[in-house]
């Protein structure tokens, strides 16, 4: 076996945003020694616990693994294949995990690239929102070979709860995550339509909520989220913009496959109606604020 497959690996870690700063920090107090890059809203934990590199390029050639947690596809194309990127100080023996949310067809061909360029790839993304960045506890979707699998899998169970390897194929695990995607969007919005619907027949939301939890409408977004439409509080945990972005590529993904979507197409229409609104950084418990101006527009 080679050093990086035998040691501890260092870990370089990009993207430390509202996920990726606790993801990275969960990886610190799991004994890995962690490199991120340079940026000015580097959070003051993460600049205490962490090496901090100038780029991408150098995080990525300090590192035995690099993971992803970005935006969307082209931040993940950019950072790997762009300009300074990831590929341009060599990755033979090195490991890719990229647990950002994109499309899973990209998902193939950057697997392609990168496996071709010496590396392993897994992508693997997240769900569980800031909550379950924080605690440790998210569910994560892993698509890739079955050793690359077991060679993250030390790596994620510091990050997760729930760890599946959705299959051998990348982009299995990026497809699992759009359908889970879809399906807690149509959640939220049920939950947003019910609560204001009660609300405009003068019902008490908080009691409602309260008999729903102990029936089958019982779910952890009825439990999280409907409280967080009766407290207003819609400061972001996952935020609109980028939950648009995933319905978005499940409607690409089914364009291309010929699959129909009508509910998820409907939910995206109120996410950009949201966002028409200034809600792009709401929090996406906030469709509850569009569902109650259609109830008051009934």
């Amino acid at each position: 076996m080679s050093e990086i497959e035998t040691a501890r690996p260092r870990i370089g870690f990009i993207g430390v945003g509202t996920m990726g700063a606790p993801m990275a920090l969960n990886l610190v107090k799991a004994g890995f020694e962690v490199t991120v890059p340079e940026r000015r809203s580097l959070p003051s934990d993460v600049r205490a616990a962490t090496t901090i590199c100038p780029d991408a390029a150098a995080v990525a050639k300090a590192s035995d693994v690099i993971v992803l947690m970005l935006p969307d596809t082209p931040d993940v194309e950019d950072v790997l294949f762009g300009s300074g990127g990831v590929v341009a100080v060599g990755l033979d023996g090195k490991l890719v995990i990229d647990m950002s949310s994109i499309s899973p067809q990209a998902t193939k061909t950057i697997a392609e690239r990168l496996i071709a360029a010496g590396c392993q790839y897994l992508d693997a993304p997240v769900s569980g929102g800031q909550i379950g960045a924080k605690a440790g506890t998210l569910t994560i979707m892993a698509g890739g070979a079955g050793a690359t699998f077991e060679r993250a899998k030390p790596i994620l169970q510091a990050l997760g709860k729930s760890i599946t390897h959705i299959g051998e194929a990348n982009g299995a695990g990026q497809a699992c995550k759009i359908a889970n995607q879809m399906i807690v969007a149509l959640n939220i919005q049920a939950v947003a339509e019910a609560l204001a619907l009660v609300s405009r027949f003068g019902v008490d939301k908080v009691k409602v909520r309260e008999a729903m939890l102990g029936g089958f409408a019982g779910s952890r977004v009825l439990d999280v989220h409907g409280q967080r439409m009766i407290d207003g509080a819609f400061e972001p945990g996952f935020r609109i913009a980028l939950h648009r972005k995933d319905l978005r590529l499940a409607m690409g993904a089914a364009e291309s496959l010929g699959a129909s979507i009508p509910a998820t197409q409907v939910v995206e229409q109120l996410f950009t109606d949201a966002i028409d609104q200034g809600g792009a950084n709401w929090d996406h418990s906030a469709l509850f604020r569009i569902a109650e101006q259609g109830s008051r527009s009934s």
